[in-house]
């Protein structure tokens, strides 16, 4: 097969975790950062960074630079490096390889690094210590801008604008479309969580190694307790880690010029992306998603015999657990190559690069894999296709999907009286006890209202943890604080 010069290839991937003993010696996010384009510049043999056209960073929470591109590319000694930092979302790392891999096909750069960095455990360490970190100052009083910011009044009177008080939303809903029963749901989630763990204690950089068995996922016991319904600690993602990562890219004909063995090279096939309303309260539905349907449906176009590896993103199980469902794979069929948000760790918007160090070295020994990554709450997806030899065509110029979805149901806030539920959940204290449940219901008229469920309505909360959930019958009500409020009848 004769290869277009210009093809993408990855060429070098590295990765780093920090334990100190002397928070002295604790390294910052820029200096995971660094380690890690080391490690990948190693990794493609040497000479790399020196070559770089363009380094895009993701964006880093734990530790907020002023300028964190300078101060990146000082460390790696490349001051006038044309560095790019890029907004919040889970799924920008999968993102910035495919346009890295679009911006060489075309010939605009020839090679370029993308690379994330968290230092939160080292953060918290020292701040339960009352220690000031080595570290340059950061940004005094940063708030960076999440999703939260973008939802309606009534979602944030709910607390739904927590990533961990949302995806449950989508776990009720699905569970009852696909006729779950709530110990048939928690199976698969356990099952799926525990198979993460198993990769996890594979990886070098993984943060929890230990041996986690399904049951243990379930189980209330060791500080397991329910944050909201139905999932405990140890199914949601994990951002107290020290971890940086970084993949390096260039062309085919570059790789070779610089003497990286054919058999290394990993080979962009293309991808896709879509996003869902970033207002939950505008979603059509929480039984599925649209865009999640859609890119996955685009980046399994690219794989004519299947997928030999897949990293399904899994901050919440029922990330993974609808996106099987698109690509038509087991309940128990390996799901992630990199160990999970909860197992491997889940550096704020860096897992997904984590994850393409975990799929190249597990590509290496040859087939094609899917990256697939999302952000928010199941709001921007995007999917990454990679093999070891090069794809039968040139790598596809268009990232976005096209979504054929139907409209949300109208909000009505002023809504008193019947409405069932479409889907819920119960928010929980550290003790495990209720704090409040959050419903979204619809009306006779199809129209939707977000509604409380106080924590004094035991009888109603019961409802909202029980197996018929969606379509429970109840009334809206006045709350005290002139938020809907739902019980149920």
């Amino acid at each position: 097969m004769t290869i277009a010069h210009r093809q993408p290839v990855i060429v070098g991937v590295g990765e780093v975790a920090d334990r100190p003993e002397d928070l002295a010696r604790a390294l910052d996010p820029a200096d995971l950062m660094a380690h890690a384009l080391w490690a990948a510049d190693r990794d493609a043999g040497g000479g790399m960074i020196a070559a770089l056209d363009r380094l895009d960073i993701i964006n880093e929470i734990s530790w907020p630079y002023p300028d964190p591109c300078a101060t990146v590319a000082d460390r790696l000694g490349r001051p006038t490096l044309d560095a790019r930092y890029h907004p919040v979302g889970g799924q920008t790392p999968t993102l910035l390889l495919h346009e890295a891999a679009l911006a060489i096909a075309r010939g605009e750069i020839d090679s370029a690094a993308i690379c994330g960095g968290e230092a939160e455990d080292n953060v918290r360490r020292a701040r339960r210590a009352g220690l000031a970190l080595p570290w340059p100052d950061p940004i005094p009083d940063f708030r960076p801008v999440r999703g939260g910011d973008y939802q309606s009044p009534a979602a944030r009177a709910l607390e739904l604008t927590s990533p961990v008080n949302v995806y449950p939303l989508y776990e009720a809903a699905t569970r009852a479309a696909w006729g779950q029963t709530l110990d048939e749901a928690a199976a698969e989630s356990a099952t799926i969580w525990a198979n993460n763990a198993a990769v996890a204690r594979t990886r070098d950089t993984a943060w929890i190694k230990r041996k986690v068995t399904p049951a243990q996922i379930l189980s209330p016991d060791d500080g397991n307790r329910l944050i909201a319904s139905p999932y405990r600690k140890l199914m949601v993602a994990n951002p107290i880690v020290n971890q940086g990562a970084a993949v390096i890219l260039t062309s085919h004909a570059r790789a070779i010029a610089m003497g990286v063995p054919e058999e290394r090279l990993i080979y962009v096939h293309g991808g896709a992306a879509a996003d869902e309303p970033r207002d939950i309260l505008h979603r059509a539905t929480f039984a599925r998603s649209p865009a999640m349907d859609a890119v996955l449906t685009a980046a399994a176009g690219l794989a004519r015999d299947g997928f030999d590896a897949v990293e399904l993103y899994s901050c919440f199980p029922c990330v993974p657990k609808m996106a099987r469902r698109v690509l038509d794979l087991a309940e128990n069929a390996p799901l992630s190559v990199a160990g999970g948000l909860t197992f491997f760790g889940a550096p704020l918007n860096n897992y997904m690069t984590h994850a393409a160090v975990a799929m190249v070295e597990r590509l290496r020994g040859g087939g094609i894999g899917l990256l697939y990554g999302q952000g928010e709450y199941v709001t921007k997806h995007h999917a990454l296709v990679l093999g070891s030899a090069p794809a039968t065509g040139p790598i596809a110029d268009t990232i976005r999907c096209d979504i054929a979805a139907a409209p949300p149901p109208p909000l009505d806030q002023d809504h008193r009286g019947p409405a069932t539920v479409e889907t819920g959940t119960i928010l929980y204290d550290r003790e495990e006890a209720p704090r409040h449940g959050a419903v979204l219901l619809r009306t006779a008229e199809g129209r939707r209202v977000a509604a409380r469920v106080e924590a004094t309505d035991p009888s109603s909360l019961a409802v909202l943890a029980g197996e018929e959930i969606v379509g429970a019958r109840g009334i809206v009500g006045p709350g005290p604080d002139g938020m809907p409020c739902w019980r149920a009848i």
